[in-house]
């Protein structure tokens, strides 16, 4: 369980908030978690579940069915989960695919979308990345043709996170045969559309509960109301989002970083070589000492940077250096842990093995962290 005695930038409520956060988590996500990573994908009673406790979208105002919270609630529950060491994409919902719709939506956009996902009737996905286009997202293909009162999409996207689950998907898709950054529109794409498929739920190397997908559009025609904010806006709506998104990326990491370092602690103190425990072993103590000092400047800056984003000061360059170091960071926690669990770090029957596993792909998604020093490096 995450130790939170020396941090303050909760208060009470957000202190009762994650009570039940953990209450929820314990009974309907812990004891599910090895059934759902066989299967490749979670529930969609679990979505509901979160739901009818708060658990979606807590940042969505309150006309649309939302607590009208900080992002200090999303904070709690991406450090639960992560702890816990789940990839469930309720993350998504309620980090990224809701803020669209609050900020870039019509009203009735959100009227239609936005109570349906707080109550998880509606599973939300955000399209982007395609089979020729990860980070370079002014490379995209995805073309989405004006025809009269409507526009016709084409094209594909892939490694999309919800896909299979996805009642609807927020599609980064071209307007215009320019490529620059005015070219780029934002739709809302429904599931049931005629000439939209899903791929195959993809094998990954880890994160195996995450249903993360290939989708098509094949001449699939949705009304122009469904355009998302204005047409050729979509690349400053998606500059303007990512700095939440890289945060949460960073919380998430920094609280599974701690659930590894935890492991470690744990693990060497009970397994016992050449006759004492592991962790009497001064390069043991050493290698954790490291870790726990750099976990240490970790919550620091977490807060310091979470507080920076709910007083709306938090910069992209910011973000970017949080995502950078904080995925790092967990990576590194992760990889030392499961190097002191020995020839155990490497079986599936010890969590290490997860949390090592699960870990990879945080230098990649948002973002990769060469991306990342890019966007620091342009700042200096």
């Amino acid at each position: 369980m995450l130790q939170l005695q020396t941090r303050t930038v909760f208060d009470a409520d957000h202190s009762m908030f994650r009570d039940q956060v953990r209450k929820v988590f314990e009974r309907s996500l812990i004891p599910n978690m090895a059934r759902w990573n066989e299967a490749g994908i979670i529930g969609r009673d679990f979505w509901l579940t979160c739901g009818e406790a708060g658990l979606l979208c807590p940042t969505v105002p309150e006309e649309f069915g939302g607590i009208g919270g900080d992002f200090r609630y999303n904070a709690v529950i991406d450090e639960e989960l992560c702890y816990i060491g789940s990839p469930a994409g309720i993350i998504l919902q309620s980090d990224v695919a809701a803020d669209y719709l609050v900020h870039h939506g019509s009203q009735s956009q959100k009227e239609d979308w936005l109570p349906k996902m707080i109550s998880g009737e509606a599973i939300a996905a955000v399209a982007m990345t395609e089979p020729g286009a990860g980070s370079d997202l002014q490379s995209i293909q995805t073309f989405a043709a004006r025809d009269g009162d409507s526009y016709v999409i084409n094209g594909s996207k892939t490694y999309i996170t919800n896909g299979q689950n996805a009642d609807f998907i927020i599609l980064v898709a071209r307007t215009s045969r320019e490529h620059s950054p005015d070219s780029i529109s934002l739709f809302l794409v429904e599931a049931h559309r005629a000439g939209f498929s899903r791929g195959r739920n993809l094998e990954k190397i880890g994160q195996h509960a995450a249903d993360t997908s290939e989708l098509f559009f094949s001449d699939v025609r949705v009304p122009a109301d469904n355009l998302l904010g204005d047409e050729g806006k979509g690349f400053k709506y998606l500059m303007k989002r990512l700095p939440q998104e890289r945060l949460s990326i960073a919380i998430c990491s920094q609280a599974a970083a701690q659930r590894a370092f935890d492991e470690a602690v744990a693990f060497t103190k009970e397994r016992k070589a050449f006759g004492r425990t592991v962790f009497d072993f001064q390069n043991t103590r050493f290698s954790l000492a490291d870790l726990a000092a750099k976990l240490q400047v970790g919550w620091a800056h977490i807060d310091w940077a979470l507080m920076r984003h709910v007083n709306g000061v938090l910069t992209a360059t910011e973000a970017s250096v949080a995502k950078l170091f904080h995925t790092e960071l967990h990576w590194d926690c992760c990889d030392v842990a499961l190097q002191l669990h020995g020839g155990a770090g490497y079986m599936e029957d010890y969590d290490i093995a997860h949390l090592w596993r699960d870990a990879r792909v945080a230098r990649i998604f948002g973002g990769t962290s060469e991306i990342m020093k890019e966007v620091i490096g342009r700042s200096l």
